[in-house]
């Protein structure tokens, strides 16, 4: 069953996916992270590079031949198969075939439209009847 983690109120979504990111790196957990706007998977790139400051979250596009021993990818589609159990959903929709992760964390902005997307999004979790929990974000400096 996918399990679905909303961190909510995020004042910035890239710099708060990116800590989410080193969480799981450091817990030695493979992440695939769907990012099918460009700017936000450059934006994100950039980032899993300054984060955490001094370090670096080792991580490749999709396209790199590197990207089955890395433990981050970042993907533009989920065309294909992929070995991660969990995904980071940068996306605003949810993913598709949503089923096939054990988990899937989302990263919601604090912006009214973000919200509101999110919002739709917890909706359309639900309907596919996939426990939901939610983490805010408000006033820890994402």
């Amino acid at each position: 069953m996918t399990h679905v983690f909303f961190y909510h109120d995020a004042t910035d979504r890239v710099v708060a996916a990116a800590r989410l990111i080193g969480k799981a790196c450091m817990q030695q957990k493979a992440l695939l992270v769907f990012a099918p706007d460009d700017g936000v998977a450059d934006a994100l790139d950039r980032q899993l590079w300054l984060h955490p400051v001094g370090g670096f979250i080792p991580h490749v596009r999709a396209e790199s031949p590197l990207a089955a021993q890395t433990p981050v990818v970042i993907a533009r589609t989920l065309d294909a198969p992929d070995r991660c159990e969990r995904l980071v959903n940068l996306g605003d929709d949810i993913p598709p075939d949503a089923e096939r992760f054990g988990a899937i964390i989302e990263v919601v902005g604090d912006t009214p439209e973000m919200r509101q997307a999110g919002r739709e999004r917890v909706r359309r979790y639900r309907e596919y009847n996939f426990p939901v929990k939610f983490f805010d974000l408000s006033g820890h400096g994402e």
